[in-house]
């Protein structure tokens, strides 16, 4: 069952409704991953998603922050969320596709702007996430399995535009990168994107403060696409919708994509 999927942090589903459905008009992913949907779920848009075709989803909200949602046009099961970190927050959902491939859709911590968990309580919460998603993979090993989301960390030296300058900036910090890398490790889970495309500066977000950010293109890989290795061979296709960060009302964050042949 060859499939696309596309992760998104839309920054409010609601507000960018309307350049949700341009990307699935004209990419027609069969599963669109969201993260930063900032709605309860009973208020999701999903009428015109449905009338494009993705009659499937799945979410968890809540008013104004956080939010994650997928939508599908294959029928996909509800298989429940993990509260990492006990923050009482929507960053994680997880659903089944009728090959018994399970999709785990993450929006982990932004962290704050100090990368000092003694003076900002949000990077500690950063860091006690990652950890809590490391030990839960070491225990339940996931199988046959897909990992996609905004996990708001840049890990690589020409995944941000200026590896030197970004040292000690949330989001590219040895100790981030360190915590994804551990949890990324005890489940075995495979950078499809960065095995699609494995040399070369590569960016999903740019800061809403640039003026002109696709000339300054001061851009970090903080979106990713991850799978298991016993399916990691059957993703391939990797792009970044570079063109959607200068859509109409855009969200900072562009759509990840990726082709699995399962």
């Amino acid at each position: 069952m060859p499939f696309t999927l596309a992760t998104w942090n839309i920054n409010s589903i609601r507000l960018r409704e309307s350049i949700v459905c341009k990307l699935l008009t004209e990419q027609a992913p069969d599963i669109l991953c969201l993260q930063e949907c900032k709605s309860p779920v009973e208020k999701i848009p999903t009428e015109g998603f449905a009338a494009l075709g993705y009659t499937h989803m799945i979410a968890r909200g809540q008013k104004g922050y956080n939010g994650v949602a997928i939508l599908s046009k294959l029928p996909l099961e509800d298989v429940g969320d993990r509260d990492f970190a006990g923050l009482g927050h929507a960053r994680h959902v997880a659903g089944r596709l009728e090959n018994g491939v399970v999709i785990h859709n993450f929006y982990v911590p932004a962290g704050g702007d100090v990368p000092d968990r003694d003076v900002n309580e949000k990077f500690g919460q950063k860091l006690d996430y990652l950890t809590q998603m490391r030990d839960w993979f070491l225990d339940e090993t996931p199988r046959r399995s897909i990992l996609v989301g905004d996990l708001n960390i840049a890990p690589r030296e020409d995944d941000v535009w200026s590896h030197q300058q970004l040292l000690k900036v949330v989001s590219h910090t040895p100790v981030e990168v360190e915590h994804l890398a551990q949890a990324q490790d005890a489940g075995g889970w495979v950078d499809i994107t960065r095995k699609d495309i494995p040399e070369g500066a590569l960016f999903s977000w740019w800061s809403y403060r640039a003026r002109d950010w696709s000339a300054a293109d001061k851009g970090r890989r903080l979106d990713h696409v991850w799978a298991t290795p016993d399916i990691a061979g059957a993703g391939h296709s990797s792009r970044i919708l570079r063109e959607a960060r200068g859509w109409a009302k855009p969200s900072d964050h562009a759509p990840v994509l990726a082709e699995f042949d399962l």
